[in-house]
């Protein structure tokens, strides 16, 4: 499909990448939607904790909603999503990955940006026990890669799934890795190895023969944690293998149902391979927004809703 020109146009003070990121994730404050939490058991022996919130109308209408790398179900750009969603009469599904909802999970592995398995449990889940003959995904940064991957890894996906939004996606992780070690990156690096040190920590008091406190101790990057922890925990040989295994990139070209990604040019996480405007060009399927401004996940909006938001309102409708 054609590149899909932008309507972004954030204040002043918001054309600053680092400024429109901060605002989003530290800033901005949403309020409270009524969530009921279901823990379901994956096939693995581990659980996973959805956190469910229900619309005004009965659209037998859903959004599956997946959160970045070291979030979860409350931060406020999934509670923004969930705010207008339900206000549209759309149901919500907030999806917890392994380890995020507040309680470890039971397995020595837990989450990572490919792991397409749990996802399509809960999507299975849903079909089972459910009754909604729409369901739409949506995903910020990792969670977004992980559902552009599950979307074009197979040869078809359940006839309920209409369409997928993305936002903030790096879909090259090995390029965005590099980009997040960089200087100009140096809070955010440091905010994310201090919240996966402290989950390998509890890693290593549940599988102390896995885990020695001198292995944590010599994890300095994030590519650290990844070629010790997330690599071996996964399957992977390193984290280069992880990463180019992973990368949702590779898998654009085959998804079927009509899929947005949204990802800001000032997105400070994002190299240039996670801007794939030849792969949109190519996929009927495939729609590509690049703002000039925005961050990452940190679209501005009127009215307490963002950009984003309102744009994947619409996508869903359309489609």
């Amino acid at each position: 499909m054609p590149i899909v020109s932008s309507l972004y146009r954030p204040s002043l003070l918001l054309r600053n990448g680092h400024l429109a990121t901060i605002y989003a994730g530290l800033v901005r404050k949403v309020p409270d939607v009524l969530q009921k939490r279901e823990r379901i058991q994956l096939s693995d022996g581990d659980f996973l904790d959805l956190d469910w919130s229900y619309g005004s109308a009965e659209r037998e209408q859903l959004v599956i909603l997946l959160h970045g790398l070291e979030g979860n179900a409350q931060r406020p750009y999934i509670m923004g999503s969930v705010n207008l969603f339900n206000k549209k009469g759309f149901d919500v599904c907030a999806v917890n990955f392994r380890g995020c909802s507040g309680e470890p999970n039971k397995l020595y592995r837990s989450y990572h940006s490919g792991a397409t398995e749990d996802l399509i449990e809960v999507i299975q889940h849903v079909l089972n026990s459910k009754n909604y003959s729409k369901i739409y995904l949506k995903g910020f940064s990792l969670g977004g890669n992980l559902l552009l991957k599950y979307l074009g890894e197979r040869d078809r996906v359940p006839k309920e799934i209409k369409a997928a939004v993305a936002i903030s996606v790096p879909c090259n992780l090995e390029e965005s890795a590099n980009e997040i070690m960089k200087p100009k990156n140096i809070l955010y690096a440091a905010r994310f190895k201090k919240n996966l040190l402290a989950k390998l920590r509890q890693k290593q008091l549940r599988f102390p023969d896995l885990v020695k406190k001198s292995d944590i101790a010599a994890v300095k990057t994030l590519l650290d944690f990844d070629d010790f922890y997330t690599s071996r925990a996964h399957g992977f040989k390193n984290g280069l293998d992880y990463y180019t295994k992973c990368s949702s990139l590779q898998f654009l070209q085959s998804i079927t149902v009509p899929s947005l990604i949204i990802n800001a040019r000032d997105d400070s996480f994002l190299g240039e391979a996670c801007y794939p405007f030849k792969e949109a060009e190519k996929c009927q399927n495939l729609y590509l927004e690049v703002p000039k401004y925005g961050g990452h996940v940190g679209f501005w909006g009127q009215n307490n809703i963002t950009y984003t938001e309102k744009r994947a309102l619409d996508f869903f409708n359309a489609n």
